[in-house]
């Protein structure tokens, strides 16, 4: 095996650097850690034609699988929820359902973690595994629980954990119900976006104890990193602490809307010229907002036979739908189904610029057994009420 000690100590030089590492415990994780060991049997790099080149640990020059290996980017490691590049022969296509999230985002939430000696901690979504290995130096093996939900993405986890010498609790199983077993813990740690935190999460932390992950709603984009901390009476309080992007949780990642959408939104129920453009949804803060004014929503982009830029809101669930046409700078929404969505999110998107335009980082986070409560202090037209079915 490659000594790549250089390239790690690198690493968190450049980590330091970018000020997302500052604690001398987790530097000395980052300076110990091999991440080579949590990418086999190998990667798969973005190629020409959004195909995906795959590259193994073996059969690739040493100093090359070290360069990529320590490369400041999230590494593909599955396609398709079953493909990795040990099994495939060339060039593929597909969509990544599995990845070594970039160092960057690993370190500064585990240093946002505010984990201390003796803390049990609950991982959601091993992945790699190369985050709990980070965790398992800081804290000890029997400190560290890590649930995975896809059996063969576990098994590979769990093997490079062992090679690297930690023997931890690597469960698998759906990480939305936590693990019961060993709880209660003092911190909770997602690497995968959920559309609101489990209730479970909570139940399952010490008063006291801290819970971060990625929420806000279904799409790519436009989600944020909460950080909340469980009360005596089972709530849990905090806010958004910035901008996160993670794969979202399997059992609820959503099929892309296909078919012949304009079929799909021919019978509309009103029409008018909107108040704001439906390109703010583009940008990440209206986006965050707009998930959280109209959860469900999913937002696709499309081209007319013409090559005219087509905008659509589909809520399945709901049987509604908003599609979106501009004409010389002016867009027109035409909604259709019980529910007028695109009515609720400009609303929102209206308030919000009322309010200056906020950042993420404004919204606060309340979470009890039966809601989830958002709000932005000051703006009473900013605050949004989930009920938890």
């Amino acid at each position: 095996m490659t000594d790549t000690a250089d390239e790690r100590r690198a690493l968190a030089a450049r980590l330091t650097r970018a000020g997302v590492l500052s604690s001398p415990c987790w530097r000395a994780a980052v300076e110990a850690v091999p991440r080579e060991l949590f990418l086999h049997p190998g990667v798969f790099l973005l190629a020409e034609g959004g195909r995906w080149r795959p590259v193994t640990a073996v059969g690739t020059d040493r100093t090359e699988w070290a360069r990529i290996a320590y490369r400041d980017e999230s590494l593909t490691t599955q396609l398709d929820g079953h493909l990795t590049a040990g099994q495939a022969g060339g060039p593929v296509e597909g969509s990544p359902t599995s990845s070594s999230t970039t160092p960057v985002t690993v370190v500064d939430m585990l240093e946002k973690l505010e984990v201390e000696d003796g803390h049990q901690v609950l991982e959601i979504g091993t992945g790699s595994g190369y985050s709990a290995a980070l965790m398992c130096f800081r804290l000890g093996v029997d400190n560290v629980t890590t649930v995975e939900v896809d059996p063969d993405v576990a098994a590979r986890a769990d093997a490079a954990l062992e090679t690297a010498g930690f023997s931890t609790w690597t469960v698998t199983g759906d990480g939305l119900l936590g693990h019961p077993r060993r709880a209660p813990y003092d911190r909770v740690i997602a690497t995968c976006a959920v559309r609101r935190i489990p209730y479970t999460w909570i139940r399952q932390a010490k008063p006291g104890g801290i819970v971060l992950a990625t929420v806000g709603g279904s799409w790519h984009y436009g989600t944020g990193l909460a950080k909340v901390t469980v009360a005596e009476d089972g709530t849990a309080e905090g806010r958004i602490i910035g901008r996160s992007s993670f794969m979202q949780a399997r059992s609820q990642a959503e099929v892309p809307i296909a078919g012949d959408l304009s079929a799909r939104t021919a019978y509309a129920d009103s029409e008018r010229e909107t108040k704001v453009p439906p390109l703010l949804l583009e940008e990440w803060m209206p986006a965050f907002l707009a998930q959280l004014a109209a959860p469900g929503v999913r937002f696709v982009r499309a081209t007319s036979l013409e090559g005219n830029r087509l905008l659509y809101l589909f809520d399945p669930d709901r049987e509604s739908f908003a599609s979106f046409t501009e004409h010389d700078g002016t867009w027109t929404v035409r909604q259709g189904g019980p529910v007028a969505l695109w009515d609720t999110i400009e609303q929102t998107l209206t308030a919000w610029q009322g309010a200056d335009s906020p950042d993420i980082t404004a919204v606060q986070l309340h979470i009890t057994q039966g809601t989830h409560t958002y709000w932005i202090d000051g703006h009473p037209a900013l605050r949004w009420q989930h009920h938890i079915a």
